[in-house]
């Protein structure tokens, strides 16, 4: 799979929203939305043109996969399993997106970013109910124990990213054991458990078309 190897923050710029994608950087004054808040490649405008329909659910597609670090093919592929399953699609997707095994380590705190922890998952850092698992895309469920290989606890950018996260508080549908480096998936995320600027319902109905 093709990897996006630009400036990141020329992303967030696009979509005119903080993608996080740099982690702990975005909450700073050198994110590049606070310096520019238009689109790159564009002077600041007074006025913008009004964006189509279309247009908007564009917008909400794009800033979905570059948050969660997916290209089109594969954003795809988790639409059409969400539209196979009972329920309310849009909800199924983001479920989907959040269980991912490089999201969950995000969401713990483990690492400052998703693309830092999709690199430690890939480098084997990291274990799933006692077994090591290098698949970022893997599917967590409810009851599924993350940790810390031993090698790789004393890790300083894991304990800094630690460090960081217990200031800003866990996702209700996580649990995290400091101490043991381990974390714990209560139950699959509701909608409102997960905090994401995106109007899914406007990713489904572009799909549908």
């Amino acid at each position: 799979m093709g990897r996006y190897r630009e400036p990141v923050c020329r992303l967030c710029r696009r979509e005119g929203v903080k993608l996080l994608l740099k982690g702990d950087r975005c909450s700073t004054d050198r994110c590049g939305v606070e310096k520019r808040a238009y689109p790159p490649g564009e002077r600041k405008r007074k006025f913008r043109r009004k964006t189509s329909g279309y247009g908007l659910q564009l917008r909400e597609k794009q800033k979905a996969k570059r948050i969660y670090g997916l290209r089109e093919r594969k954003f795809h592929r988790y639409y059409e399993q969400a539209a196979a399953r009972k329920g309310v699609t849009g909800e199924l997707l983001l479920q989907m997106l959040e269980r991912r095994f490089d999201n969950v380590v995000y969401r713990l705190g483990f690492a400052p970013s998703r693309s830092m922890a999709r690199q430690l998952i890939r480098h084997r850092h990291f274990q799933l109910n006692s077994r090591t698992v290098d698949i970022p895309s893997y599917q967590l469920k409810k009851g599924d124990e993350i940790s810390l290989v031993p090698r790789s606890r004393d890790l300083v950018a894991v304990k800094q990213s630690l460090d960081r996260k217990s200031e800003k508080g866990m996702p209700p549908w996580l649990s995290l054991d400091k101490t043991a480096m381990k974390g714990l998936i209560l139950e699959i995320p509701r909608r409102e458990d997960i905090p994401l600027p995106v109007e899914e319902k406007l990713i489904i109905e572009l799909y549908s078309k």
